[in-house]
């Protein structure tokens, strides 16, 4: 059994953080539900995720800010822990000052799957996967776009540090 386990982790088999399955959302083990019922849940299905981006994206020309998507999904414990941290007050204000925001639902990697292959990301390997753009609408965080799929156990302070290194100057 440990053998098999072993081979798994070294094939990259396992993953981590908020991943969906055919039949809907797999959570990842360790998973705390009772600590999230208080977080946010600002993923909305019914939006028009296309003009939400396209909207923002004029407002990020505008004002010189990036425009930062979040797709996820409030079924995802990942999805929400990250939009909690986005509501500590240093945080939220680099966001407020540096950033257009918008939060896109992606179901269960089954809707809105366009708005990341619009900006080169084919693919969401979880939830919830974060793109940084520039006002020119270049990508800026190609690197580390699926890091996010294990948000709610990053430590707030590193969550803070890399929203920081992306903030744009005005």
């Amino acid at each position: 059994m440990m053998r098999i386990f072993l081979t798994a982790v070294a094939a990259g088999l396992l993953l981590s953080g908020c991943i969906a399955g055919m039949d809907g959302p797999v959570a990842s083990a360790g998973e705390h539900d009772d600590h999230h019922d208080d977080d946010p849940r600002p993923f909305d299905a019914a939006r028009d995720a296309s003009a939400d981006v396209d909207a923002a994206l004029q407002v990020a020309k505008d004002s010189g800010n990036n425009l930062l998507l979040v797709l996820g999904g409030n079924w995802c414990h990942d999805s929400r822990g990250l939009a909690a941290q986005f509501e500590r007050s240093e945080l939220a204000q680099v966001i407020a000052d540096y950033y257009e925001l918008v939060w896109v639902d992606v179901g269960y990697r089954d809707r809105n799957m366009h708005i990341p292959a619009r900006f080169g990301v084919p693919d969401l390997y979880g939830t919830p996967t974060v793109l940084i753009v520039s006002p020119d609408g270049r990508l800026l965080n190609r690197d580390s776009v699926h890091d996010w799929r294990t948000a709610d156990s990053k430590p707030y302070e590193e969550t803070l540090s890399y929203f920081q290194r992306y903030a744009s100057p005005r």
